[in-house]
């Protein structure tokens, strides 16, 4: 039985509840059903478009360009309990969206939104390249005009989730207003871009669409600028700001499915006469998963209310609440594994799918490490004089 405690918080209104109760009945009927990590690509295709036919991708890509964040959370908590790539489908088509929902035109929302909504177009979030991650700064792809109306895009992105299936692109390269991060802009590029090519695809330890794309010269038009020139760092970190959370309900939702099977296990496997539950290590580690995913719910659904508060910037509980999550989950995971024994590591088994699922969370969209260096600087500039 899902944990829906939680929802009488009062971080949330009736229409959370209304929402979270729909998303748990599709997710329920079809999320597993429609994954296969054996084939991510057609899973994410069929799960997109699975979730634009119920309606449940309004909340990802909104018609009246407001973003609810305590809605995508809890979209990802209840999606990734019940399987990664659903969780994965709905987030990408958020994260995806995001420069263009919050920085973009009427034209350009008008031209993506539609059918990413209906699932029936991918979307990606295009910023890491193989010597920029965290550091933003350090963006190496140029976008160069060239005095008719277009810019040429040039340069390498990796690490792309939807890359190789996704219809659109959001790329951010420097322009060269001035250095570094204030040098940096955002661009609309459909996949069918002449010069434009999937470079290679990425396998990883829980299989999902991921790609490295190379730009050769790639002609964009100028209407295609997301916000203005020298805005892209503005664009990524305004949409990160948003997504951070929800990548913190993702792993939430992982390690409330771990509690749920390590308490079942330990309730009903016996050993030497008695249950594993009756041993106290097994209590000990079922009572750490559970004030650690407390933890996490609050950390996250603070942040989410936050920023639907009318918050200008979340960045440091939105740190907080992925940090502490995407941990939380990965130790959830390890009990879960642990006390499940040789199942635990049998591949195919959901214990050890949830043990490679929530590995990642730790790395993307800001390891956890450079969580700490946010949240320590968030803390330094807290006590700072004036």
């Amino acid at each position: 039985m899902p944990d829906r405690d939680f929802l009488a918080w009062p971080f949330f209104e009736p229409r959370h509840r209304d929402w979270a109760a729909e998303v748990e009945a599709w997710a329920a009927a079809h999320a597993e059903e429609l994954s296969d990590e054996h084939d991510a690509d057609g899973s994410t295709l069929s799960l997109a478009r699975a979730m634009g036919e119920a309606g449940l991708l309004r909340a990802a890509c909104p018609e009246d360009g407001r973003l609810d964040v305590r809605s995508l959370c809890l979209a990802r908590d209840i999606l990734a309990r019940h399987a990664g790539l659903a969780d994965f489908a709905f987030a990408m088509q958020g994260l995806g969206t995001g420069p263009i929902t919050l920085f973009g035109t009427p034209a350009q929302r008008e031209r993506v939104l539609p059918a990413a909504r209906a699932g029936t177009a991918l979307a990606a979030f295009a910023l890491s390249e193989p010597e920029a991650g965290s550091d933003v700064a350090a963006l190496a792809t140029v976008a160069e005009m060239d005095g008719n109306g277009h810019y040429r895009l040039t340069g390498r992105k990796t690490w792309i989730s939807n890359g190789g299936i996704a219809a659109t692109y959001v790329v951010f390269a420097r322009t060269g207003e001035a250095p570094g991060a204030k040098g940096l802009s955002a661009f609309l590029v459909p996949a069918d871009t002449p010069g434009l090519t999937i470079e290679a695809r990425i396998d990883v330890t829980a299989p999902h669409p991921l790609a490295t794309l190379a730009f050769d010269a790639a002609r964009i038009p100028a209407e295609n600028l997301i916000g203005k020139p020298g805005e892209g760092f503005k664009v990524a970190m305004g949409t990160l700001d948003v997504f951070r959370s929800t990548v913190g309900a993702a792993a939430l939702g992982f390690a409330r499915r771990a509690l749920d099977m390590t308490v079942e296990r330990a309730s009903t496997r016996r050993l030497f006469g008695a249950t594993l539950f009756d041993q106290q290590m097994s209590q000990a580690a079922i009572a750490d998963s559970a004030t650690e995913v407390e933890a996490s719910a609050l950390l996250v659904y603070r942040a989410a209310w936050l920023k639907d508060s009318g918050a200008s910037r979340v960045t440091r509980e939105a740190s907080m609440a992925k940090l502490h999550a995407t941990e939380t989950a990965q130790r959830a995971a390890d009990r879960c594994v642990q006390i499940h024994g040789g199942l635990g590591v049998t591949r195919g088994h959901k214990a050890e799918e949830l043990y490679r699922e929530v590995r990642a969370l730790r790395v993307y969209e800001g390891a956890s490490e450079i969580q700490r260096v946010v949240i320590a600087r968030a803390e330094r500039d807290r006590r700072a004089p004036g």
